[in-house]
């Protein structure tokens, strides 16, 4: 008999054996002589209480052997010489929707604007430190995507677009430890992600596809509504599909596709600022006690409120985590957040961002086409240039100067390495943004008491929270409503938002693609 059950642990029992055991045993009311075998399902922190507990639920067998554990490998046969299939961008869209052409059968090849996931270290290095801004390689663009550096956070509302633990399975597969196949919470990290795509970039050439880095797609060409080639690094290939995976930052391709009248549609999104709270507060606040038990990691928050008709809430939270520039062209100013898998740093950050609909976004900008969003994006984004079109310094202030619209006299320390200054964000973004987290601040402080205090530091902006437009396409075949043979998928088609939302799109476009 096979029976799923969940059990509540003190988090130093976790790794105690024998407590688990007699722990299943009494929820079944089932006798230490019976024989039984369970296994770790799911887990997860229930912080609720001042007593914290690890809700654990577990596949339980009874009196029988236990089922095989389930393994999920990519499908390996050689497509060197098989039917290709063009892919723009090699974030998780792209990559996946490689790994799905390898099993049916296609020739999958990569083209890929940005440069291999170790190299981009060395720019998105210059970045930080010189505040050189590389259009083709930083945290946005190159092997891996805007998640290779960027905390590789698995969690996901996307069950219902498809396979979610195929996914993590696959990671897993290739190098993601296996955590991440029970922790409701699930991430990779920042320092470890970039040898899973290694990995699967080897399998995908091992396998007879091709990928291209430094490598700019820049043009299509069409005939009776048809793809039949692209342009990269204006030199044409001919190709009648392709699969648009380019990341929700690639404001060339959106330009490219408007000027080529190629329908798009503005699309909603939320815009905010990017938040630093001390970690060892955010403990304290989260777990109820002065000192973080040695068992439980860094502690995590997740925030939400209705402020005036719209959704105010946290937004892609890093705990013991960084603040990075993901700006990618100069002038202008961008915040985003990663940890690494410890994720031990001093300080927590998460984006708090203000819900914008179609209407607010074309009131703002005085514009009511497919670029609306794009436009109110750039636009936020060069009011934040405080230090120069050529620097990539913050503008910031402390939560509760922000609120009182006041200018810091002075900041704490910021993990955002190029620096910050100290500005009056009300100048930088919109007024409707700006007095909705003004007053969710407040509203977070009752909710988490001590969340809203003088030691927390707001960064400006926090944008690019998804892609600023959708690219329309048919429900039956995945295609172009209007071009045949295009595939627009993932975030930057504005049908995914993450590694794994995204890595099910890429999978789902390429099986349609290969039809």
């Amino acid at each position: 008999m096979q029976q799923e059950i969940e059990i509540s642990l003190w988090p130093e029992e976790t790794g105690n054996d024998s407590i688990i055991k007699q722990k299943i045993l009494s929820i079944l009311q089932l006798h230490d002589s019976e024989t039984i075998h369970y296994t770790l399902h799911k887990y997860s922190i229930d912080a609720r209480s001042k007593h914290v507990k690890i809700r654990q639920r577990y596949q339980v067998w009874i009196g029988e052997n236990p089922l095989p554990q389930e393994q999920v490998e990519p499908i390996f046969q050689n497509v060197s010489c098989a039917e290709p299939v063009h892919i723009v961008g090699a974030g998780p869209a792209g990559l996946f929707a490689a790994l799905q052409l390898i099993e049916k059968g296609k020739k999958p090849i990569i083209i890929e604007r940005g440069k291999d996931v170790k190299s981009r270290r060395r720019d998105i290095a210059d970045l930080t430190k010189n505040h050189i801004v590389h259009p083709n390689s930083n945290y946005c663009f190159g092997e891996g995507g805007a998640g290779a550096y960027s905390d590789g956070k698995l969690y996901t509302r996307s069950d219902k677009r498809g396979d979610v633990k195929q996914v993590l399975h696959l990671l897993h597969f290739f190098g993601a430890d296996k955590d991440i196949l029970v922790n409701a919470k699930a991430h990779i990290g920042t320092n470890k992600l970039p040898k899973v795509i290694e990995n699967i970039r080897n399998f995908i050439l091992s396998a007879g596809g091709e990928i291209h880095f430094s490598s700019r797609f820049d043009n299509f060409f069409i005939r009776d509504q048809q793809l039949i080639a692209i342009s990269v690094n204006q030199q044409r290939i001919e190709t009648n599909r392709l699969i648009l995976a380019t990341g929700h930052s690639a404001r060339d391709v959106y330009d490219l596709l408007h000027n080529n009248k190629i329908l798009m549609e503005a699309k909603p999104i939320a815009m905010g600022v990017r938040v630093e709270h001390p970690q060892m507060l955010i403990d304290q606040l989260q777990y109820h006690t002065p000192n973080r038990n040695p068992h439980l990691p860094p502690a995590y928050y997740s925030l939400s409120a209705q402020i005036d008709g719209r959704g105010v809430y946290s937004f892609c939270m890093c705990p013991g985590g960084i603040v990075a520039p993901c700006a990618t062209a100069p002038g202008e100013i961008v915040t985003n957040g990663w940890s690494p898998s410890k994720r031990n740093n001093p300080l927590a950050n998460s984006g708090i961002v203000v819900e914008l609909t179609l209407q607010d976004i074309f009131e703002i900008t005085k514009r009511n086409d497919a670029m609306a969003t794009l436009s109110l994006q750039t636009q936020i984004e060069k009011n934040a240039c405080v230090g120069g079109p050529n620097s990539q310094i913050a503008p910031a202030q402390r939560m509760d100067d922000f609120v009182h619209n006041r200018v810091s006299s002075n900041l704490p320390e910021s993990s955002y390495l190029p620096g910050i200054s100290s500005a009056s964000l009300s100048d930088i973004l919109p007024v409707s943004i700006t007095q909705k987290l003004q007053k969710a601040f407040f509203v977070f402080g009752q909710k988490m008491k001590g969340y809203y205090t003088h030691e927390a530091l707001l960064i400006a902006p926090e944008t690019r929270t998804s892609s600023p437009v959708r690219i329309p396409r048919n429900i039956d075949n995945f295609q172009h409503i209007s071009l045949s043979g295009l595939y627009p998928c993932g975030e930057g088609a504005g049908y995914a938002g993450g590694i794994v939302s995204a890595a099910i799109d890429g999978m789902r476009s390429a099986s349609y693609s290969a039809l």
